[in-house]
């Protein structure tokens, strides 16, 4: 039995710009259940339309861990933590900076008076999910440890070339820059899309920090699509059974568990990553003239665009390369038992790259996503074998393709050994993920499962 807990911790509400209307805390419980997530973030609770949702439709049924009230058939999971994502938009050492950040709030009432404190200094909190302050890192530092000292912050997608804390354009060159006094507060980073932790892991400051991963989730489907998984530390003298595991989930022991050599009750089992090369900053370019470089390559024409003459925008693997400079950490490639290739390293964790399983079922189907065709494959896999978490990690190949077919099972098990293509994203484009880059007409005897 797997007895981890999966953390998403980073969503957006139907507040939030570009996010659907039937986002609601009953289609987020929903959903996360379908992919496998035991604790989600209740998200963008500094909008007062969303936050009222939340007061009257969520309780506490652990410390600072609310469900939502008449739950199908009493299941409390998955289960909700407060917080919230901002965009700090301000100067510092003469230079503009836009940065995200997020907040994770112990209660109800803590939020509150966040809230309130943002609306008497003049902020408008109710345009949009993720509000934008006109405060330094350290003067929003200066705000939120007034109110409570046990808020925390982590740094959202650290590399994403806008909005990141690293960010190529509006970003820091390290934290005790970017937080000051504050530095030794911030016990994570989040990795975002466009990055994994062996890249994080490459920046020295980050080696005593976590890197934790969240879904940056804007709709329903695209939840748990990254993820930080919890497990139950060694001789703490309880059985590791889910739900015992489960009643021990507090807003405290889950934000310490994510702190790196902690004594907490948990600690980071490893995280769920997007392939780094799908994310829309992984490579330096400019999209409008279709110019992709390579950090060799944008090392060695620049980060000038040859084609219209203006500035590149410069890609997270580049911008990685020029803070660590010599600094490189080993990692080695490990397949377990079912097929699945992990990245480990002794000292500081292991993760693996995930696909989707929509992703996975559009290719072996030749059709998009929204189609009934992937959708009612999608819900049948489900039904009949668990969460998709459970049905990427842990289902038999056979089974996937007595419920499915052939060429899904072949595909899933592609993306277990890593066995795909992937055409880099940059300046804003996505990647594009191949199964089978030269053919997806492929016959049953090229399809025999390993």
């Amino acid at each position: 039995m797997n007895t981890n807990l999966v953390l998403d911790l980073h969503l957006h509400s139907r507040f939030s710009q570009a996010v659907s209307k039937y986002i609601n805390l009953s289609t987020l419980s929903e959903w996360g259940k379908k992919k496998g997530i035991d604790v989600m973030s209740a998200s963008d609770i500094t909008h007062p339309v969303w936050f009222e949702e939340i007061k009257e439709q969520l309780h506490e049924v652990e410390e600072g861990i609310y469900s939502i009230h008449n739950t199908v058939n009493e299941e409390k999971y998955p289960v909700f933590l407060l917080s919230t994502e901002v965009c700090l938009i301000y100067t510092d050492f003469g230079k503009g900076r836009r940065v995200h950040i997020l907040i994770f709030f112990p209660n109800i009432s803590v939020a509150q008076k966040v809230n309130k404190k943002l609306v008497s200094q003049g902020f408008n909190i109710s345009s949009d999910g993720r509000p934008i302050l006109g405060l330094s890192l350290r003067k929003l530092c200066d705000l939120l440890f007034s109110i409570d000292e046990s808020i925390m912050l982590i740094p959202a997608h650290v590399w994403t070339p806008w909005f990141g804390l690293y960010g190529s354009k509006s970003g820091y060159d390290s934290l005790e820059q970017a937080f000051g006094e504050y530095a030794d507060s911030i016990f994570a980073v989040e990795s975002g899309l466009s990055s994994d932790p062996v890249m994080n892991w490459q920046i020295e400051e980050l080696q005593s920090r976590s890197i934790v991963s969240f879904s940056d989730a804007h709709s329903l489907s695209k939840i748990g699509r990254e993820a930080t998984v919890l497990s139950l530390r060694e001789n703490k003298g309880m059985q590791k059974t889910k739900e015992r595991i489960k009643k021990q989930i507090t807003y405290s022991s889950l934000m310490n568990g994510m702190k790196k050599d902690s004594d907490s009750l948990f600690k980071i089992a490893y995280t769920v990553e997007y392939y780094p090369e799908e994310g829309k900053y992984h490579y330096t370019g400019h999209r409008n003239c279709g110019v992709m470089f390579s950090p060799e390559q944008t090392k060695e024409q620049g980060t000038v665009c040859p084609v219209c003459g203006r500035l590149l925008t410069v890609g997270v693997l580049h911008r990685i390369s020029e803070l660590s400079g010599s600094n490189r950490i080993s990692f080695t490639q490990k397949k377990d038992a079912r097929g699945v290739v992990w990245d480990h390293n002794d000292t500081y964790g292991r993760f693996f790259h995930m696909v989707p399983l929509l992703e996975i079922l559009s290719e072996s189907y030749g059709v998009g996503i929204q189609t009934k065709k992937v959708q009612g494959a999608y819900d049948t896999l489900l039904k009949s074998l668990g969460s998709e978490m459970q049905i990427l990690l842990y289902s038999n190949i056979e089974d996937i393709q007595r419920i499915s077919n052939e060429k899904v099972a072949k595909a899933v098990q592609k993306v277990r050994l890593r066995d795909i293509s992937i055409q880099p994203g940059y300046d804003g484009k996505y990647g594009t993920v191949s199964i089978w880059p030269d053919d997806t007409s492929l016959s049953s005897e090229q399809l025999k499962i390993l």
